[in-house]
């Protein structure tokens, strides 16, 4: 069964089959997987135009291993705030949870969550033989991290560090990780570029966390968002958006090259973003906010990669 239209603008839990396709879809969230591709274009990009040439089964390597980072990270999300009991505080508006709902049982996440975890750690040995042991610290911090978000006795979602969590890993490690793992090598165009694609992420985490604010009081949450207040969860989303545009402009300046400059393009879009999420209504409205900021972040991404093939990277 699926999500009737009515169903995903109210917030009514949509009608799935246990054990299903469509439940496993709801737990791993494929719109989201963009946060995890985004960041691997661009660091492609870089490493290409450092080494000159491009190992497509490297960069298929870290692609899947990325996807599969993000793929635990938000099992982990579904069953951890499960267990914790925080669909049964309050009115939740977030998108569903599969085991929240009993469409899949926590058993069965975690054993996914095992699976997945066991292919990446297998991708990062094969890259790690590739580039060397580095890899292997870079893969364990991110699938800590993963795992840790919603996990353990003190998850970072449940702190105001959340949004910092994702700018380090889904920005400077996955950008700048990629650049090393194809080149050997990483620059500060690099760096600059993995801030830029850090801040959309957490800018995408900043608007989940500003929906939820109210039930994230109630269950105990200390995002940025319950801690800074609506004022300063607004202003840390713009600073977010504006700021990767800003990281941009200096990377063109840094490169000399107008071609860094075409993600430019998107400041229409940017703006119309920003306007529309401080007129959001509170409420499930924010969810089209969250989709469209990942979608910033990608073509974000692609225009940025489009012009590091034209540019001339500095030493």
């Amino acid at each position: 069964m699926s999500t009737s239209p009515q169903a995903a603008r109210s917030g009514t839990p949509p009608l799935v089959r246990a054990g299903s396709v469509r439940a496993w879809g709801l737990a791993v969230r494929p719109r989201t997987l963009l946060a995890a591709i985004s960041p691997v274009l661009v660091g492609t990009s870089l490493g290409f135009q450092r080494a000159g040439t491009l190992n497509v089964l490297v960069v298929l390597l870290v692609l899947v291993a990325a996807v599969l980072m993000q793929i635990a990270t938000n099992l982990q999300n579904d069953v951890g705030y499960t267990v914790r009991g925080g669909e049964k505080a309050g009115s939740r508006t977030g998108l569903p949870r599969a085991t929240a709902h009993g469409w899949l049982g926590v058993g069965q996440v975690r054993a996914g969550i095992v699976i997945v975890g066991t292919i990446a750690c297998g991708l990062g040995v094969m890259l790690a033989a590739y580039r060397g042991w580095p890899v292997l610290v870079i893969g364990a911090a991110s699938l800590t991290a993963a795992l840790a978000y919603m996990g353990g006795p003190k998850p970072i979602a449940y702190t105001p560090f959340g949004e910092l969590t994702v700018f380090v890993f889904f920005g400077l490690v996955a950008v700048a990780g990629t650049e090393w793992v194809l080149s050997g090598r990483i620059g500060q165009v690099g760096l600059l570029a993995s801030m830029a694609i850090g801040g959309l992420a957490a800018a995408a985490l900043s608007v989940n966390n500003h929906r939820d604010i109210e039930h994230d009081r109630l269950v105990g949450r200390r995002t940025f968002a319950v801690v800074a207040g609506e004022a300063g969860s607004q202003r840390l989303y713009r600073a977010l958006v504006i700021a990767s545009f800003v990281f941009d402009v200096a990377m063109s300046v840094r490169a000399r090259s107008a071609y860094l400059l075409l993600p430019l393009l998107l400041l229409p879009i940017a703006v119309r973003l920003l306007r529309d999420f401080m007129r959001c209504p509170p409420g499930t409205a924010f969810n089209e906010i969250l989709f469209r900021t990942f979608r910033l972040e990608f073509w974000f991404a692609v225009l940025l990669s489009a012009g590091l093939l034209f540019a001339r990277m500095p030493d």
